[in-house]
């Protein structure tokens, strides 16, 4: 069984354009997102998956420079260039991210595939939109499900936002859904980057508990958030768009 972390990443962005690859302690953002999935222990290929367009030349770049896997495929129809991506490294199982979550903690990764693997779901989350109670930050978002159900997606999705956003299709269509969650509801925190402020929570977070290495997890990350309520307190007014934005 082939399990595949698929990220996606683009460099074309509303709100902050460039993001996957700007400067974070002298590595990309993208490369903090690989080094930590890299991790997980329970994974077997990691894939970018990009666009087609000549402005993701860049990323590929990137990918190259960090040896991993990439494919590129539609801008805006996501769902097809994670299920191509899912189709061309012959993955069993799918674990999707965005790469946009440079705190992105290994031991989540591990949790939820294994959560998947031991449950009959279709698809195992913590992030979960419909009717759901998240408990993790924003920006800890995983979804695992197979590449049987991915293909099945892709080929009966019919609305824009369901192959724009991958995973609706899945919710949708009464497949079983589990859902994971923390004993500690720590949701308040907004630790994806999708702005400028979102940067600037991030970036202080690395400087805190960066020291070349990444050697610090969720636990840490909200100890310190604990200790330094103004850091969180810089993006929490920041909404995060919706599905059928």
């Amino acid at each position: 069984m082939t399990v595949g972390v698929v990220i996606q990443a683009r460099m074309g962005s509303t709100r902050l354009p460039g993001k996957v690859l700007k400067d974070l302690k002298g590595q990309t953002v993208l490369a903090h997102v690989v080094e930590r999935v890299n991790q997980a222990s329970c994974i077997d290929q990691i894939i970018v998956a990009t666009t087609d367009l000549p402005e993701d030349d860049a990323i590929v770049d990137e990918v190259n420079r960090l040896n991993t896997m990439f494919f590129r495929g539609s801008e805006h129809n996501v769902l097809s260039r994670y299920a191509e991506a899912a189709k061309t490294f012959d993955l069993d199982t799918v674990v999707r991210i965005t790469s946009d979550c440079p705190l992105i903690d290994p031991c989540v990764l591990d949790q939820l595939i294994q959560y998947y693997h031991d449950s009959s779901a279709a698809l195992v989350t913590n992030a979960g939109p419909y009717e759901f109670k998240r408990t993790y930050p924003r920006g800890f978002d995983v979804e695992v499900f197979s590449n049987d159900v991915l293909q099945e997606a892709n080929q009966y999705s019919t609305e824009n936002y369901q192959r724009e956003h991958v995973t609706p299709y899945i919710y949708e269509d009464k497949h079983d859904v589990a859902y994971y969650q923390l004993s500690d509801d720590w949701s308040h925190y907004r630790l994806t980057l999708d702005t400028q402020e979102d940067f600037d929570v991030i970036k202080l977070v690395y400087d805190h508990l960066y020291q070349g290495r990444h050697d610090f997890y969720l636990a840490d990350i909200i100890r310190l958030l604990k200790a330094y309520p103004k850091i969180a307190e810089r993006n929490q007014h920041i909404e995060q768009k919706k599905l059928t934005e």
